[in-house]
């Protein structure tokens, strides 16, 4: 009983915080692996190459969640479909 109780405790408190983080614009270190589902270590990997935007004030990191979804949407591949249409194009322009 108890664990069914604490398991369900700890899914509201992922709730809240998933709620909470939706409706604000900067994030800090914690709340960014939520909004990813990064691990800590992958996310410390990135930020100290450099190699996913974010900012440091007081020796603590912050995320701006605008940059966050951009990086995390900008390698886009094309549909299938997309492709036949870009080389059907291309086949009929370049005869």
């Amino acid at each position: 009983m108890d664990v069914t109780l604490e398991t369900l405790n700890n899914k509201i408190d992922s709730l809240s915080r998933l709620t909470l983080i939706s409706s604000k614009t900067v994030l800090d270190f914690e709340e960014t692996l939520l909004f990813t589902g990064f691990s800590r270590g992958y996310l410390y990997r990135l930020t100290s190459g450099k190699q996913i935007p974010f900012f440091k004030k007081n020796r603590k990191l912050y995320f701006k969640k605008s940059d966050l979804e951009e990086w995390m949407l900008e390698r886009r591949i094309p549909t299938e479909e997309e492709l036949q249409s870009k080389a059907t194009t291309y086949v009929t322009t370049h005869k």
